[in-house]
């Protein structure tokens, strides 16, 4: 670590910001990380997706794999750290809590075919792999407090069964594919990783049974594939931004409960990822969303800053429970 932190304080301002945070353990109050959150903020980049989501919800949500679709953008300004007071963000803010459906979700713009069991119109709805997601940008940005939050978070949470989350929402008929009576991985994930940052909810036993999940998901990946999820290669391949079900995404929720960080298969995840660093110790995207080409983690030519910082954090937190 201590031949890469130079580089990522060199690198963007939002890496930068996270790592001074995540790995060299400064405080928002210290003056560097003040310096690179400001301009974090002020960048282009980050105007420019603060900018997209002001028409929220923007486009229907066809698919929840759109890396391009706002709700992604919208969980990685969360992943990045920004917060409720930001400039332009409290409109989005606002845009998200106006659509909460009765049951306590929030919802997005969907289109779902008839012959999927859908209405075939455009429609406010939830899904088990989309409400989390703004669950977890708004627990992010700061308002893990608010009742739209909390009722939402408890709705969801109690949609738990005894071998994890389903395929859930309210979607008329339709449903992913796979056996109903199944665990949804991707709907385990975005759940695990919005509880993960909800008070009460961290060490619950919603919780307890999601990680566990999780873990017989990798596990018994080679025999189980419910819902059609597969964890082989291109599974295991490092990409970001963290948009759907993949190696990284899933070690990265995973190693946010520490009371799982030295079950053994979470350390042969992250023992995987570990051994795919370069001999400087720099991470190379191994597969890209292309609809963030022209950011530095959309390439596959050379190390990324961004996808170093989010491996070396994984392995912090491994390390700081070893010790």
């Amino acid at each position: 670590m201590d031949r890469v932190i130079p580089w990522l304080l060199a690198a963007d301002p939002w890496v930068r910001y996270r790592t001074l945070l995540d790995l060299c353990g400064r405080g928002e109050g210290d003056p560097e990380t003040i310096a690179a959150r400001g301009e974090m903020l002020t960048h282009p980049r980050i105007q420019g997706l603060i900018g997209e989501l002001a028409a929220w919800p923007g486009r229907v949500l066809n698919s929840h794999k759109s890396a391009d679709h706002p709700i992604h953008k919208l969980t990685f300004l969360a992943d990045l750290g920004l917060r409720k007071g930001d400039p332009g963000l409290d409109r989005v803010i606002d845009a998200i809590l106006a659509h909460q459906s009765p049951q306590g979700p929030l919802e997005v713009m969907m289109h779902i075919p008839v012959h999927f069991g859908g209405t075939g119109k455009d429609q406010w709805s939830w899904a088990l792999c989309d409400a989390p997601l703004l669950l977890y940008a708004l627990a992010r940005f700061g308002l893990e407090d608010v009742p739209a939050v909390l009722n939402a978070a408890a709705y969801l949470a109690g949609l738990i069964r005894e071998n994890g989350w389903p395929c859930a929402g309210n979607l008329g008929k339709f449903r992913g594919p796979g056996r109903k009576e199944d665990p949804c991985p991707y709907a385990n994930l975005v759940m695990l990783k919005t509880l993960a940052h909800l008070e009460g909810w961290r060490e619950g036993r919603e919780a307890r049974i999601g990680i566990e999940a999780q873990l017989s998901f990798w596990r018994e990946r080679r025999d189980r594939h419910p819902y059609l999820f597969y964890m082989g290669t291109d599974f295991c391949k490092l990409k970001t931004p963290l948009v759907w079900y993949d190696l990284l995404h899933v070690a990265e929720v995973a190693t946010l409960y520490p009371s799982v960080r030295r079950d053994p298969r979470l350390l042969e995840m992250v023992d995987l990822i570990r051994a795919k660093a370069d001999g400087q110790g720099r991470y190379t995207p191994e597969s890209v969303w292309k609809a963030w080409g022209d950011w530095e983690f959309g390439q596959k030519k050379q190390p990324s800053a961004w996808l170093t910082l989010l491996v070396y954090r994984i392995l912090a937190r491994m390390q700081a429970t070893a010790a």
